[in-house]
């Protein structure tokens, strides 16, 4: 039933059941009691979620109605029925003409975001199910708010020594401009895999980089990256506004080893057994984008993995998810009520768990999450 109700058809009958409705109890009323006043509100109420056609069909239909209350109240010949017909007639117009001008907003919306979705898969393709001897996975969830087209981002290669690096990260802002940025830093992961960049300087690395990309779309005139849409005009050559959040983890070829670098990401999570151990940084990082602010070199975090363990690696979109009385998503707490077999179990557990948690306010933000576990003995 819910589904018949929004097909088409069945949204032009409301407002049609409602006019002819009216008519109906005005001729009832008789003319003491005048509701064909009332009429004029269906058009102007169908532009707000009818196309223009169906719109106009309405307002048709709205206008004879008006036409038949007058004559009923035997008000047809008066001085004040051209003013109402007037009326009647110019909103309706009004109301065709907003109609079309919503549906062809939505249109151009719908199809940014096609093409930003588009982008958005070709950019974060689903990561290997294996790299060397590690299991992998990797999930990505757009935001339900049309306007909150995300710059989540991963990436996972295979070492020298046949482990794997493993890069997450957030950019500021959202839009068609945060992708492209997501792109840039992409490129420059894999180009510093390719040179075999020790990890901590990896992030001096990508930062100098992704500012040079930038620098160069600001020499080419090319609009900025704006953390508050997809692109506006920049203030002059070489502006860099916004920033990147990011975790690069390396796991050792013989899945001992654990090595990260945080740049302002939340940290990544280690779920060994029944416990969920939180990987927070010891010297806290600048994100990416900022590093003329910092230090070249970052601080390096290195932990030991047993036979078993899962990395979660996720983006702000997990834990900042709101239940309907505003409560952030307790990520923490569900992995340890819920041990993980794995990481496709993970993610699909975490994955399930939070879209009941958000309900009815839905997600507002991107999701991006990539788990690898050392396999087991």
């Amino acid at each position: 039933m819910a589904r018949l109700l929004r097909t088409p058809a069945a949204k032009v009958a409301v407002p049609l059941f409602a006019v002819v409705a009216l008519l109906i109890i005005d001729e009832a009323a008789g003319p003491k009691i005048a509701l064909g006043d009332l009429l004029v509100a269906a058009p102007a109420l169908s532009a707000v979620f009818l196309a223009p056609l169906s719109v106009l069909i309405v307002a048709v239909v709205t206008v004879i109605c008006v036409v038949l209350a007058e004559q009923e109240n035997r008000q047809l010949h008066s001085a004040n029925f051209p003013i109402v017909l007037a009326t009647v007639v110019l909103v309706s117009a009004a109301s065709v003409a907003a109609s079309a001008i919503r549906d062809r907003r939505e249109h151009q919306l719908a199809q940014a975001r096609w093409v930003a979705a588009v982008t958005q898969r070709v950019l974060l393709k689903p990561l290997p199910g294996r790299l060397g001897r590690l299991s992998v996975a990797s999930m990505y969830l757009a935001a339900d708010e049309e306007s909150a087209i995300g710059g989540d981002l991963y990436a996972a290669v295979p070492t020298d020594d046949g482990g794997a690096r493993v890069l997450i990260g957030d950019v500021q802002g959202k839009g068609l401009g945060a992708i492209e940025v997501a792109g840039f830093l992409l490129t420059a992961f894999r180009r510093a895999v390719r040179h075999r960049v020790p990890l901590p300087d990896l992030p001096g690395y990508l930062d100098r980089h992704l500012r040079e990309d930038m620098a160069d779309l600001a020499a080419a005139g090319q609009p900025r990256f704006d953390p508050d849409g997809p692109a506006a005009p920049r203030a002059g050559p070489g502006a860099l506004e916004g920033f990147i959040t990011a975790v690069v983890a390396d796991v050792s070829g013989d899945g001992d080893t654990l090595t990260v670098v945080n740049c302002g990401h939340p940290p990544p999570l280690l779920i060994r057994g029944d416990k969920v151990l939180t990987l927070h940084p010891a010297v806290p990082a600048l994100p990416l984008g900022l590093g003329d602010l910092g230090p070249a070199v970052q601080p390096v975090d290195s932990y030991d993995l047993d036979p078993g363990d899962i990395l979660l690696l996720y983006t702000d979109g997990v834990i900042e998810t709101r239940d309907v009385d505003g409560a952030f998503y307790p990520l923490t707490e569900r992995l340890a009520d819920h041990p993980p077999t794995g990481p496709d179990d993970l993610l699909r557990t975490v994955r399930d768990d939070l879209i009941r948690h958000a309900a009815e306010s839905r997600l507002s933000d991107d999701v991006a999450m990539v788990a690898v576990q050392r396999p087991p003995s």
